[in-house]
């Protein structure tokens, strides 16, 4: 276990890119993210891990970055919604009006692109249980499950088309 005190100089790659910061080792990620880096997509919502809003992927998995220090992701990979570059989730959001105030969007989007890369065919209780880990307070989830299905069969059709 690396001890970190006082300011420390890290190294952050964060969407494929490398970003040298430097934090207090009680920083988290989110606020590195937000406030040093610039990625505003995680939203501070509760900052006690239970709205999603600041769900971003680490080596691919859905984790709070307000749960989690900066420190901890060093030497792991880091996407947040802005690095998804055109994804069928992003598309199928927009196309079934998978947001209304968009607070809460990127959370579900990374959760949802995170299921479709780990599991493109995952069921209804599956995407279900996915999707609990995001709150929205503005929408009936309708737009969002929605979306979800459409970046699914369109996932699916892809793959389908390189084998």
């Amino acid at each position: 276990m690396i001890h970190y005190s006082g300011n420390v100089s890290i190294q952050l790659n964060v969407n494929r890119e490398i970003h040298e910061v430097v934090v207090m080792p009680q920083d988290t990620l989110l606020r590195v993210l937000r406030e040093k880096i610039g990625y505003t997509g995680p939203k501070a919502g509760c900052e006690n891990g239970d709205c999603g809003a600041c769900t971003v992927l680490m080596d691919g998995k859905p984790v709070k970055a307000c749960l989690m220090l900066a420190v901890e992701a060093v030497g792991k990979e880091v996407l947040t919604v802005e690095g998804l570059e055109d994804t069928e989730i992003q598309k199928a959001f927009i196309s079934e009006g998978g947001f209304q105030c968009g607070f809460c969007t990127a959370g579900f989007l990374m959760n949802a692109f995170a299921l479709l890369e780990t599991n493109p065919d995952a069921d209804e209780a599956e995407k279900k249980d996915w999707l609990s880990a995001n709150l929205c307070r503005c929408t009936g989830y309708e737009g969002i499950e929605k979306a979800l299905t459409l970046a699914q069969k369109n996932v699916q059709e892809k793959n389908s088309n390189k084998r």
